[in-house]
């Protein structure tokens, strides 16, 4: 008799185990390319020649290449097309893309780079011009100061040499004739 509950026990986890009746099992999502999902991540490469280690003089390092990841991977938030195809490779972001270089792009670069030069010369010169103007800007103004004041003290030299000529540099009177003058005579 202890035999026929295990038994029951067993038979009613074999009939939970089953799927409902209507439901089909589960599929596996559709397989989906991996830039549509995530972006790749992006890996530089930059090439170093012979250099002296900046944290030992005495390490040298030979030349080689180091890789850097310049972009990690991503999710890719943008929604696919309608139709559920996801277009291979996703536009590249424009911020880790190189700018396109070309002749007219470098004739232009340094026809900039010269124009950057001859304006920099330009304003040095200005500027030294600029100091010059100031400088006999300032002596003027000296000048006019001093010219000012020694206006000022021979004018006032004028003054006291008129003050001190007045009375003894006129004559008392004047005679139209020859004769002396006589005190008596009426």
């Amino acid at each position: 008799m202890k035999m026929l509950p295990l038994h029951s026990a067993v038979v009613s986890l074999r009939v939970f185990h089953r799927a409902p009746a209507g439901f089909a099992p589960q599929q596996p999502p559709p397989a989906a390319n991996d830039s549509a999902v995530r972006y790749p991540e992006v890996v530089r490469a930059y090439h170093f020649g012979r250099y002296v280690d900046p944290n030992d003089d005495l390490v040298m390092h030979e030349q080689h290449v180091v890789y850097r990841v310049e972009e990690n991977t991503r999710w890719n938030f943008h929604p696919g097309p309608v139709g559920g195809n996801v277009p291979a490779l996703p536009a590249r972001d424009a911020a880790f893309a190189p700018a396109p270089v070309n002749d007219a792009i470098l004739a232009e670069v340094n026809s900039q780079r010269l124009a950057t030069a001859q304006i920099m010369v330009q304003a040095r010169t200005l500027s030294s011009a600029l100091m010059q103007f100031q400088s006999a800007l300032q002596q003027t103004r000296t000048n006019l100061q001093q010219t000012a004041a020694l206006r000022a003290t021979v004018s006032d030299m004028k003054q006291r040499l008129d003050a001190l000529e007045g009375p003894q540099g006129r004559p008392a009177s004047l005679s139209t004739t020859n004769e002396p003058a006589d005190a008596l005579s009426p």
